[in-house]
C-alpha cells in the first residue's frame, strides 16, 4: 500500500500562512520576472484563471475582482516544504519526496485504519505548518497519486465524488462497484502518466475515463502504445510495477538559465549573470557527485520583441572533467567572450554542464603545461559551500559575479515578493503588544 500526500496549492498557501488575510481570496503565485501564473487559489481558479495564464493578461482582475498577484518566493516555499515532508513521514516506514509539495509514503506494515491514521498526520501538517493537504491511499504508486486527485476534488468541488473522499480517499477501503464508479467519474487525463499526446489517442479510441482505461489488456496496450502505459494500466488493476525511488538518479545534465529583469547590452552585467549562473551550475554538480566534461554558455534576445534578434551557443569542453567552480566559470566566460556582440537587447542566457560522470571517476594523463586544474580543490570546494549554505547563498563568490548586494540589472524582477518569514533573520516577523 502507498499513500500521497500532496500540499494544496502549494505556493498559495505557503502565502497564507503568514498573511491570513489572503483566506478567501483570489490569489495567485508568478514565475520568475512576475512572468505568469504557476500556482493559483481555488478562487483564482473560479475566476478562470489558467495555469501559466500570463500576468499582464489578467492583471486587470486585480481593480475587477479582487486577485492578488504574489512574486514566487522559494527560498520560503523551500523551508515550508522541509518540515512538511518531515511529518508526513510519521505515516509511514518509508518516504519518498517526489516534488516540493509531493511525498509518498510506504504504508507496508502499518496496521490499524489508514485512513484515520491519514487524517491525523495531515491535521498535525495543518495545525504545526499551516498547510493544508490531500492524501491519497491505493495499491500501487499510481492509484495513491489517483486517489490523491480524488480527495482534493472532492473537497474542492462538493458533488463531484462522494463527500467522504474528500481530504483522504482511501481506494483500499472501498468496494469494487464503488472503486468502479470513482474510476468511471475519473477523466483518462487525470491518471498519472497520461499526457496530452495520449489522451487525444485514447479518446479517439473511444477510452475516456480511467476505468476504461484500467479494464484494456495490457499487452495490447504494450504494442499498440508503449512499454510505459502498459505499466499505467497494470498499476491502475493493482500490480505494482513502481516502487519508492529513495535516491533519484543524479540528473545527465545541470541547467542555470534565468530571463532578466531588464534586457542586457553590455558585456560586464552579462559576465556578471554568466558567472553567478556558471556558479550554481558548479554548486549542482558538487551535491550531486557529478563532474562535467563540457560546459556550455548561451545568450539570446527576446522573440517576444521587434528589436533585432540575436541568439548563440558554445560548447567549452574541459581539459578533464570537473566541479570546480572557478573552472567551470572560466570556461562559460571563455564561451561568452566568443559569442557576445554589441548592440543586441538581451534577454536571456545560460550555462549547462554536458557529459556529466560520477565524481568517482578520475581522468588522468600526463601535465602537458601548467595548469590549475591538476590540483585538487575538493576541500577549497566544501569550505565554499558549507560557508554559502550557513550564511546565505552569495555570501562567497567568484569576483566575476560583482559586488555581493548590489543591484544588478540582469536580476530577475520580484516587485510582489512577500518577506523570507522562515529563512532571512533580519525579515522574521515581529509581534508587537
Amino acid at each position: 500500500m502507498y499513500a500521497l500526500v500532496d500540499g494544496n496549492n502549494f505556493y498559495v498557501s505557503c502565502e497564507r500562512v503568514f498573511r491570513p488575510s489572503l483566506r478567501g481570496r483570489a490569489v495567485v503565485v508568478l514565475s520568475n520576472n512576475d512572468g505568469c501564473a504557476v500556482a493559483r487559489s481555488n478562487e483564482a481558479k473560479a475566476l478562470g484563471i489558467a495555469m501559466g495564464a500570463p500576468w499582464f493578461k489578467i492583471k486587470h482582475l486585480q481593480e475587477d475582482a479582487g486577485l492578488v498577484g504574489l512574486s514566487a518566493n522559494f527560498p520560503l516555499y523551500g523551508d515550508l516544504s522541509d518540515r512538511m515532508m518531515s511529518l508526513a513521514a510519521g505515516l509511514g516506514p518509508r518516504q519518498e519526496i517526489y516534488s516540493i509539495d509531493e511525498s509518498f509514503i510506504d504504508l507496508s506494515g502499518v496496521g490499524g485504519d489508514l485512513a484515520e491514521r491519514s487524517h491525523k498526520i495531515r491535521s498535525r501538517i495543518l495545525q504545526w505548518v499551516g498547510i493544508p493537504c490531500g492524501i491519497g491511499i491505493g495499491a500501487t504508486k499510481t492509484l495513491a497519486k489517483l486517489a490523491n486527485h480524488v480527495a482534493k476534488t472532492a473537497e474542492r468541488k462538493p458533488g463531484s465524488y462522494p463527500p467522504h473522499l474528500a481530504q483522504v480517499c482511501n481506494f483500499a477501503a472501498l468496494t469494487p462497484e464503488a472503486l468502479n464508479e470513482v474510476l468511471q467519474a475519473t477523466p483518462v487525463n487525470e491518471v498519472w502518466g497520461v499526457g496530452r499526446r495520449i489522451t487525444r489517442q485514447l479518446t479517439t479510441g473511444g477510452i475516456h475515463t480511467a476505468l476504461e482505461l484500467a479494464r484494456l489488456d495490457p499487452t495490447t496496450v504494450r504494442r499498440n502504445w508503449s512499454v510505459v502505459l502498459e505499466r499505467t494500466v497494470r498499476e491502475l488493476q493493482g500490480l505494482p510495477c513502481i516502487d519508492l525511488d529513495h535516491a533519484p538518479a543524479p540528473k545527465k545534465e545541470i541547467a542555470c538559465t534565468r530571463s532578466f529583469g531588464q534586457t542586457v547590452s553590455e558585456l560586464a552585467p552579462l559576465t556578471e549573470a554568466v558567472t553567478e549562473f556558471a556558479s550554481r551550475a558548479a554548486e549542482k554538480a558538487r551535491k550531486q557527485h557529478s563532474l562535467a566534461a563540457q560546459v556550455l554558455v548561451f545568450i539570446r534576445t527576446s522573440p517576444f520583441r521587434s528589436d533585432p534578434q540575436y541568439s548563440r551557443s558554445m560548447n567549452v569542453p574541459l581539459r578533464r572533467p570537473s566541479n570546480d567552480t572557478a573552472l567551470i566559470v572560466a570556461a562559460a566566460l571563455n564561451g561568452l567572450q566568443s559569442i557576445y556582440r554589441p548592440g543586441f537587447k538581451l534577454a536571456k542566457a545560460g550555462v549547462m554542464l554536458l557529459d556529466l560522470q560520477p565524481d568517482t571517476h578520475q581522468q588522468t594523463e600526463l601535465d602537458l603545461q601548467d595548469d590549475e586544474g591538476r590540483h585538487d580543490r575538493g576541500l577549497l570546494m566544501f569550505a565554499l559551500d558549507s560557508i554559502n549554505q550557513r550564511y546565505g547563498r552569495g555570501t562567497l563568490h567568484m569576483a566575476s559575479a560583482g559586488v555581493a548586494g548590489a543591484r544588478r540589472v540582469w536580476s530577475m524582477k520580484q516587485e510582489r515578493r512577500t518577506p523570507s518569514y522562515t529563512t532571512c533573520i533580519d525579515e522574521i516577523p515581529v509581534a508587537k503588544a
